[in-house]
């Protein structure tokens, strides 16, 4: 939990996963991004356009695609 009780990180069913302060997200080719937002949106179903981060792809996958 970070300050004021809130989670570090969030799963939204069939969407991304939240992300709340400082974190290092490692992407498919082993390059680091640092969050730079005080929430930052990661994508777990594969189809973003802006790897590793949720473009709202999700959005429009048939719901079995989805994460």
């Amino acid at each position: 939990m970070s300050e004021g009780g809130h989670p570090d990180v969030i799963l939204c069913p069939g969407g991304p996963m939240l992300l709340r302060g400082d974190h290092v997200v490692q992407d498919a080719d082993g390059v680091e991004h640092h969050t730079t937002r005080p929430v930052s949106a990661v994508c777990r179903c594969g189809k973003s356009s802006i790897q590793p981060w949720c473009d709202g792809t999700h959005k429009v996958l048939p719901p079995k695609l989805r994460p």
